[in-house]
Order: structure tokens, then C-alpha cells, then sequence
């Protein structure tokens, strides 16, 4: 059973970074597609970048120029570097992993606080 693990979550000021982490049990990125997703208290989860296996990245428009996605398969990671945070950044943050056929993973999360 693959098992994500996301880290690096956690309590910054506003215009801060922070770099979020998402580790795979084992090699499930290969012709996936990958993505960062959060949930802020009271809110649904909403996607936040997205990397396709061929290097083609996509984000939401509230955090465009600040949030860069990325993966590395020879470590089974997914990063996302967070740069310039606000306030309404705040959430649990996800990792997915879509092989495609209805095979998706995703991880318990990793909490980020902005402060103001």
C-alpha cells in the first residue's frame, strides 16, 4: 500500500516562505500527475498547483508568482516552495498523486498558519 507523507508545514509571518515536502513509500510518480491541495477551516479543499509528468505546471490564481511545484522521482518527492505568504494562505496543506484509471493517493496533510 502506498503511504504520502507530507512535512514542512508550519506557523509564519506574513511574507514568509516555507517549503512543503510530500514523500512517496515508493515510486508511484512515473506518468503521474501531481498536485498540492488546501483546506482552510470552514472551506472546501481546493487544488493549489499541479505538475504534470512532462514538466507542465499550472497553479491557482491566488497564489501565481508565489508557489512553485515541483518533483524529484529519483526521490519519490513532490515539493512546494511557498514564497511571500498571506494570511488567506493559511490551511492543511495535500499531496496527490493521480496514476490516471482511478488510481489516486493522497496524504493526511501538513498544517500552515500565516500570521498577520
Amino acid at each position: 500500500q502506498v503511504q504520502l507523507v507530507e512535512s514542512g508545514g508550519g506557523l509564519v509571518q506574513t511574507g514568509e516562505s516555507l517549503r512543503l515536502s510530500c514523500v512517496a513509500s515508493r515510486n508511484i510518480f512515473s506518468s503521474a500527475v501531481l498536485a498540492w491541495y488546501r483546506q482552510a477551516p470552514g472551506k472546501q479543499r481546493e487544488l493549489v498547483a499541479v505538475i504534470t509528468s512532462g514538466g507542465r505546471s499550472n497553479y491557482a490564481d491566488s497564489v501565481k508568482g508565489r508557489f512553485t511545484i515541483s518533483g524529484d522521482n529519483a526521490r519519490n518527492t513532490v515539493y512546494l516552495q511557498m514564497n511571500s505568504l498571506k494570511p488567506e494562505d493559511t490551511g492543511v496543506y495535500y499531496c496527490k498523486v493521480d496514476r490516471g484509471y482511478g488510481l489516486e493517493y493522497w496524504g493526511k496533510g501538513t498544517p500552515v498558519t500565516v500570521s498577520s
